[in-house]
């Protein structure tokens, strides 16, 4: 996880900040939830699984999370753009998270895998 903690060391504020609060969230939500350093950004698995990340967006420096399964999650805020699968909600860093949409989009989306829609590999 040292490469995923570097990422956060290496933003600058506010997004540094909006980011982490946002990676505290996502893995308060399972304790299968694992951060992971893939693609050269922090990405989180359930089980193994990917199901989000979280960046910044590389014009605008906006924080974003993106939602693996996204196109099967509808919520404000949640865009999909020219994606085939992936929906990404941007975050004022400026600004209070919605963390009660977060949390319930991200336990829709664990759901996904915790009831099988979106299999896991066995190991």
């Amino acid at each position: 996880m040292k490469q995923v903690d570097n990422y956060f060391q290496c933003l600058p504020e506010p997004q540094k900040s909006c980011l982490l609060a946002v990676q505290a969230i996502i893995m308060s939500q399972d304790p299968h939830i694992t951060a992971e350093w893939k693609y050269a950004i922090p990405m989180y698995c359930y089980k193994g699984k990917m199901f989000c990340y979280i960046r910044t967006d590389v014009k605008t420096q906006t924080p974003y999370i993106g939602m693996v399964e996204g196109k099967r999650l509808d919520y404000p805020g949640l865009v999909q753009g020219n994606r085939a699968r992936m929906k990404v909600m941007h975050f004022d860093p400026e600004a209070d998270l919605p963390i009660e949409i977060l949390q319930d989009m991200l336990n829709e989306a664990l759901d996904l895998y915790r009831k099988g829609i979106i299999p896991i590999k066995k190991k």
